[in-house]
């Protein structure tokens, strides 16, 4: 389509969408907000807005809509996908209002958060993989899938409906095994 097919006040694809990139990543700035920002970048929500757009739509409704027109549908839908993310790193096991912040006196959170994350020593590695076995050995048949999917991030309410079992269920063999983890670590036990 050449700028003069798109008509009067009808955006070209990629101008429309040039045009709407920074107010759109603005936007989605906004809605996240300083806590999840460090979780999800407000471009990536962008990127997927426009992706979402034209799986949906395709270029050809481009031509139809009128720019006021084609902002509003893109910013709706950026709130949404802000409002899924939020949602989402504001589960139970993900919350990251429970995050700790930095201790004081840290000038580069950055830094910090990197150094936090640092990747397990090969003794840390060895330790982990020797009491998550002694762990599921110890677990019924019934609650090892609930341990496991505890352990790849999902909420008690994703694992009760995964599994078929009741909310109540999942969080006693996840309170259960938490507790035993526990004690474990206060007696100092290794294997």
């Amino acid at each position: 389509m050449s700028p003069d097919d798109a008509g009067p006040g009808r955006p070209e694809a990629g101008d429309a969408f040039e045009r709407f990139t920074r107010r759109l990543v603005g936007l989605a700035r906004r809605q996240l907000g300083d806590l999840l920002r460090h979780k999800v970048d407000p471009e990536d929500v962008v990127q997927s807005v426009y992706k979402s757009f034209l799986l949906r739509y395709g270029a050809e409704m481009l031509a139809g809509q009128d720019e006021d027109g084609l902002w509003a549908l893109l910013a709706r839908i950026t709130l949404r996908k802000c409002a899924d993310r939020a949602r989402y790193y504001r589960a139970e096991c993900r919350d990251a209002s429970r995050e700790a912040p930095p201790p004081a006196g840290v000038e580069n959170a950055e830094a910090w958060r990197e150094a936090v994350g640092h990747e397990p020593t090969p003794e840390q590695a060895v330790i982990l993989a020797e009491t998550l076995e002694h762990l599921m050995r110890g677990l019924d048949g019934d609650e090892r899938p609930i341990v496991e999917l505890s352990l790849q991030g999902f909420s008690t309410q994703e694992i009760s409906e995964q599994l078929g079992r009741a909310e109540r269920s999942v969080r006693r063999v996840r309170e259960r095994v938490r507790k035993h983890l526990e004690r474990l670590q206060a007696d100092g036990e290794s294997w």
